[in-house]
Protein backbone atom coordinates (compact mmCIF):
# COMPACT_ATOMS: atom_id res chain seq x y z
CA UNK A 1 0.00 0.00 0.00
CA UNK A 2 1.34 3.16 -1.39
CA UNK A 3 1.47 6.46 0.70
CA UNK A 4 -1.96 7.95 -0.71
CA UNK A 5 -4.92 7.97 1.41
CA UNK A 6 -8.54 7.51 0.89
CA UNK A 7 -10.38 11.00 2.86
CA UNK A 8 -13.21 7.99 3.69
CA UNK A 9 -10.65 6.03 5.22
CA UNK A 10 -7.81 8.14 6.98
CA UNK A 11 -7.55 11.76 7.67
CA UNK A 12 -4.85 13.96 6.20
CA UNK A 13 -3.58 17.10 8.45
CA UNK A 14 -3.61 19.64 5.72
CA UNK A 15 -7.36 18.75 4.93
CA UNK A 16 -8.59 18.80 8.12
CA UNK A 17 -9.88 21.36 10.61
CA UNK A 18 -11.25 21.09 14.31
CA UNK A 19 -14.90 22.71 15.15
CA UNK A 20 -15.89 22.62 18.78
CA UNK A 21 -19.44 23.21 19.03
CA UNK A 22 -20.90 25.22 21.77
CA UNK A 23 -19.06 23.98 24.87
CA UNK A 24 -20.33 26.82 26.68
CA UNK A 25 -20.47 27.00 30.43
CA UNK A 26 -24.46 26.53 30.85
CA UNK A 27 -24.89 23.80 28.77
CA UNK A 28 -21.32 21.64 29.67
CA UNK A 29 -22.57 21.12 33.36
CA UNK A 30 -25.80 19.39 31.88
CA UNK A 31 -24.36 17.02 30.08
CA UNK A 32 -23.79 13.36 30.79
CA UNK A 33 -19.91 12.74 31.28
CA UNK A 34 -19.25 16.32 31.35
CA UNK A 35 -16.22 16.31 32.91
CA UNK A 36 -14.55 13.65 30.50
CA UNK A 37 -16.14 15.27 27.75
CA UNK A 38 -14.48 18.72 28.57
CA UNK A 39 -11.25 17.02 29.19
CA UNK A 40 -11.31 15.51 25.48
CA UNK A 41 -12.00 18.83 23.97
CA UNK A 42 -8.97 20.64 26.38
CA UNK A 43 -7.17 17.76 24.70
CA UNK A 44 -8.57 18.35 21.52
CA UNK A 45 -7.86 22.39 21.66
CA UNK A 46 -4.27 21.94 22.69
CA UNK A 47 -3.00 19.20 20.08
CA UNK A 48 -4.70 21.99 17.06
CA UNK A 49 -2.16 24.19 18.74
CA UNK A 50 0.53 21.55 18.59
CA UNK A 51 0.17 20.86 14.95
CA UNK A 52 -1.26 24.00 13.42
CA UNK A 53 -4.12 23.81 12.06
CA UNK A 54 -7.30 25.01 12.21
CA UNK A 55 -10.35 25.18 14.77
CA UNK A 56 -13.77 26.74 14.43
CA UNK A 57 -15.68 27.49 18.20
CA UNK A 58 -18.80 27.77 17.86
CA UNK A 59 -21.61 29.77 20.99
CA UNK A 60 -24.91 28.87 21.36
CA UNK A 61 -26.86 31.96 22.09
CA UNK A 62 -27.52 32.80 25.62
CA UNK A 63 -25.27 29.67 26.78
CA UNK A 64 -22.32 31.35 28.02
CA UNK A 65 -19.01 31.68 26.65
CA UNK A 66 -16.83 29.10 26.08
CA UNK A 67 -15.46 27.11 28.82
CA UNK A 68 -12.31 28.93 29.74
CA UNK A 69 -10.18 25.83 30.13
CA UNK A 70 -10.78 25.50 26.87
CA UNK A 71 -10.25 29.11 25.17
CA UNK A 72 -7.06 28.95 27.26
CA UNK A 73 -5.89 26.96 24.15
CA UNK A 74 -7.10 28.70 21.49
CA UNK A 75 -5.55 31.91 22.02
CA UNK A 76 -6.98 35.08 20.36
CA UNK A 77 -9.90 32.38 18.63
CA UNK A 78 -13.59 34.15 17.83
CA UNK A 79 -16.08 32.22 18.38
CA UNK A 80 -18.91 31.85 15.77
CA UNK A 81 -22.11 32.89 17.71
CA UNK A 82 -25.32 31.19 16.43
CA UNK A 83 -28.84 30.89 16.99
CA UNK A 84 -29.25 28.45 14.65
CA UNK A 85 -28.67 24.91 15.85
CA UNK A 86 -27.38 23.57 12.49
CA UNK A 87 -23.84 25.54 12.12
CA UNK A 88 -24.16 25.30 8.48
CA UNK A 89 -26.94 27.80 8.71
CA UNK A 90 -24.55 30.16 9.77
CA UNK A 91 -22.93 32.76 7.18
CA UNK A 92 -19.89 33.36 9.46
CA UNK A 93 -19.04 29.61 9.97
CA UNK A 94 -19.24 28.97 6.63
CA UNK A 95 -17.48 32.07 5.82
CA UNK A 96 -14.85 30.57 8.20
CA UNK A 97 -15.24 26.70 6.55
CA UNK A 98 -14.66 28.11 3.17
CA UNK A 99 -11.97 30.44 4.51
CA UNK A 100 -10.08 27.68 5.54
CA UNK A 101 -10.45 25.61 2.00
CA UNK A 102 -10.36 22.36 4.17
CA UNK A 103 -13.41 19.78 3.08
CA UNK A 104 -12.84 17.25 5.99
CA UNK A 105 -14.27 18.01 9.58
CA UNK A 106 -13.42 16.86 12.45
CA UNK A 107 -16.72 17.21 15.20
CA UNK A 108 -16.63 17.74 19.23
CA UNK A 109 -18.99 19.39 21.36
CA UNK A 110 -22.41 19.63 22.72
CA UNK A 111 -25.34 18.20 22.42
CA UNK A 112 -24.69 15.71 20.11
CA UNK A 113 -28.64 15.06 19.39
CA UNK A 114 -28.99 18.80 18.39
CA UNK A 115 -26.03 21.02 16.91
CA UNK A 116 -23.48 18.64 16.47
CA UNK A 117 -26.46 15.69 14.49
CA UNK A 118 -27.66 19.02 12.88
CA UNK A 119 -24.23 20.36 11.07
CA UNK A 120 -23.13 17.14 10.42
CA UNK A 121 -26.18 15.78 8.95
CA UNK A 122 -26.05 19.57 7.54
CA UNK A 123 -22.82 19.57 5.79
CA UNK A 124 -22.44 20.44 2.32
CA UNK A 125 -21.63 17.96 -0.57
CA UNK A 126 -18.15 17.55 -1.03
CA UNK A 127 -17.13 17.68 2.77
CA UNK A 128 -16.17 14.64 5.08
CA UNK A 129 -17.44 15.22 9.20
CA UNK A 130 -16.18 12.85 11.16
CA UNK A 131 -17.07 12.90 14.47
CA UNK A 132 -15.03 12.49 17.75
CA UNK A 133 -17.36 10.37 19.48
CA UNK A 134 -15.68 10.80 23.32
CA UNK A 135 -15.79 14.45 22.87
CA UNK A 136 -19.56 14.52 22.39
CA UNK A 137 -22.41 14.31 24.97
CA UNK A 138 -26.15 15.35 25.77
CA UNK A 139 -27.92 15.76 28.83
CA UNK A 140 -28.77 12.26 27.97
CA UNK A 141 -26.71 8.93 27.15
CA UNK A 142 -29.52 7.61 25.33
CA UNK A 143 -29.81 10.48 22.98
CA UNK A 144 -25.96 10.91 22.73
CA UNK A 145 -25.90 6.93 21.44
CA UNK A 146 -29.30 7.42 19.43
CA UNK A 147 -27.26 11.01 17.89
CA UNK A 148 -23.69 8.89 17.00
CA UNK A 149 -26.16 5.91 15.15
CA UNK A 150 -27.82 8.40 12.67
CA UNK A 151 -24.69 10.14 11.77
CA UNK A 152 -22.81 6.45 11.03
CA UNK A 153 -25.87 5.89 9.02
CA UNK A 154 -25.91 9.04 7.23
CA UNK A 155 -22.01 8.66 6.18
CA UNK A 156 -20.17 10.22 8.65
CA UNK A 157 -17.01 8.85 9.87
CA UNK A 158 -17.07 8.01 13.71
CA UNK A 159 -13.95 8.10 15.26
CA UNK A 160 -12.19 9.00 19.11
CA UNK A 161 -10.33 12.02 20.52
CA UNK A 162 -6.94 9.23 20.72
CA UNK A 163 -7.53 8.07 17.49
CA UNK A 164 -7.90 11.20 15.43
CA UNK A 165 -4.64 12.48 16.94
CA UNK A 166 -2.57 9.67 16.05
CA UNK A 167 -3.76 9.66 12.75
CA UNK A 168 -2.54 12.50 11.72
CA UNK A 169 0.63 12.11 13.55
CA UNK A 170 1.19 8.90 11.77
CA UNK A 171 4.30 7.55 13.25
CA UNK A 172 6.18 7.86 16.50
CA UNK A 173 9.73 9.11 16.99
CA UNK A 174 8.95 13.07 15.48
CA UNK A 175 9.29 16.52 17.62
CA UNK A 176 5.48 16.40 17.01
CA UNK A 177 5.00 13.40 18.26
CA UNK A 178 6.81 14.43 21.51
CA UNK A 179 4.77 17.12 22.15
CA UNK A 180 1.66 15.67 21.70
CA UNK A 181 3.07 12.41 24.07
CA UNK A 182 1.66 14.12 27.22
CA UNK A 183 -1.97 14.66 25.95
CA UNK A 184 -2.41 10.62 25.25
CA UNK A 185 -0.39 9.25 28.64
Amino acid sequence: MGNTFDQKKMITRDDCLLVIIDAQEKLMPALSHGDEITANLVRLAQFSRIIGFPVIVTEQEKLGATLTVIKDHLSGLEPVKKVHFNCFSSHDFNDRILASGRKTIILAGAEAHICVAQTALGAPAGYTVHVAADAISSRTVQNREIALRRMLHAGCVITSTEMFMYEILRKAGTDEFKAVLPLVK
